[in-house]
């Protein structure tokens, strides 16, 4: 399922780092982590400071929206420099009533089997419900920030406001979050400056086109043979459209992770296999694969754009067909297109405009299992 290797392994009694004695021997944390929070992060840290074990219990019910295994694999990122913290998931679709002893013995059941039948002596727990919890378990219930004022955020505050309450999420959690806009066109249309010039209105970050650093590479090469080559004499081939996709998307990845609600991107996949089909004749059923689909996509028109030629262009006898090869790709792709027009001043409050409206969609979250 989602346990770790070494799940049905017994307890440890320490870390063999010269940790202080704990004043625990095995420590269990249990929740939703809907999705993980600072506050679970600082709650399964105080765990881990007082106790040679630790096993944290990732437990939703299958009708939430975030998967369970993303929800461990983020967990045990975060935590991965306390190795005496075990991360393992259970389904838990029970229903939820604190006076109900039954139902009580239906959720402890969950968490028993999670521990892989390895006794607990201290339960450690946000909520109001951990003293019970302890109990049933016949622990030590130690309560951690119950108030939220060391760390005040919540999993319903996150799922009800994500961009504000931004800073306290992991960078896996930012990344599976991230509403990604990718702004494509024909070259020298003002894709660049229209993803640098959005990441600078919000205060976030932009990933750039990888295929320009080929280009550049590639006629580097070059002209270390042939001094008088010029990008005209750069040829490409199926490899290094793999690599730039490859290349592209880790880069968008990578900044994902620290991006802020929105990440701009300065081309993608769909991009890329416009460019191998104007240089190779076709688009490779790879690249086409490996395609994803961002939030929204902005299209910057040709028209009135002067082309600057800046050593590594190539193509302005074709970006007319380009911008209608970009129309007729995205057409089909199932993610909203808007095209922008005119000076960059009003490209620019065209797109402000739709990624603000992206922001006031909000995050859509199915309901946990609530008390009855």
């Amino acid at each position: 399922m989602t346990g770790g290797a070494g799940e049905a392994a017994g307890v440890p009694t320490g870390d063999g780092a010269g940790r202080p004695v704990p004043e625990f021997r095995h420590g269990l944390v249990v929740g939703k982590f809907y999705p993980p929070h600072a506050g679970h992060h600082a709650l399964i840290a105080a765990a881990a400071a007082r106790c040679a074990a630790v096993t944290v219990v990732v437990a939703p019910s299958r009708r939430e929206s975030i998967p369970l295994p993303d929800r461990v694999a983020w967990l045990r990122e975060v935590h991965v420099a306390t190795p005496w913290v075990r991360v393992v998931g259970r389904y838990d679709d029970h229903p939820v009533d604190y006076a109900d002893p039954a139902i009580w013995d239906l959720h402890c059941a969950v968490f028993r089997e999670a521990l892989g039948g390895q006794p607990v002596d201290a339960v450690f727990s946000s909520e109001a419900y951990g003293a019970e919890l302890a109990r049933r378990f016949d622990a030590v219930p130690v309560c951690v920030d119950l108030d939220r004022r060391t760390v005040p955020v919540s999993g319903t505050a996150v799922r009800a406001d994500p961009v504000g309450h931004w800073r306290w999420l992991s960078p896996p959690v930012r990344a599976w979050l991230v509403r990604r806009v990718v702004v494509v066109g024909a070259e020298s249309t003002g894709t660049t400056t229209m993803a640098e010039a959005l990441a600078a209105h919000y205060g976030t970050t932009w990933v750039p086109e990888y295929g320009r650093e080929v280009t550049a590479r590639k006629l580097a090469e070059l002209r270390r043979r042939r001094p008088a080559a010029t990008v005209f004499d750069v040829t490409w081939d199926r490899a290094d459209f793999a690599e730039v996709v490859r290349e592209q998307q880790a880069a968008e990845d990578a900044a994902a992770r620290v991006s802020g609600p929105l990440l701009f991107c300065d081309t993608d996949v769909r991009a890329t296999s416009i460019w191998e089909e104007r240089y190779l004749g076709s688009a490779s059923a790879q690249v086409r694969a490996a395609a994803r689909r961002p939030a929204l996509y902005l299209l910057t028109d040709h028209e009135g754009v002067p082309f600057a030629d800046d050593g590594l262009r190539d193509g302005e006898h074709l970006r007319t067909w380009m911008t209608g090869r970009f129309r007729a790709e995205l057409a089909g792709c199932g993610v909203p297109v808007l095209e922008l027009r005119g000076p960059h001043e009003t490209r620019l409050a065209t797109a402000v405009a739709a990624c603000d409206a992206l922001l006031a969609a909000g995050w859509s979250f199915a309901d946990p299992l609530l008390p009855s």
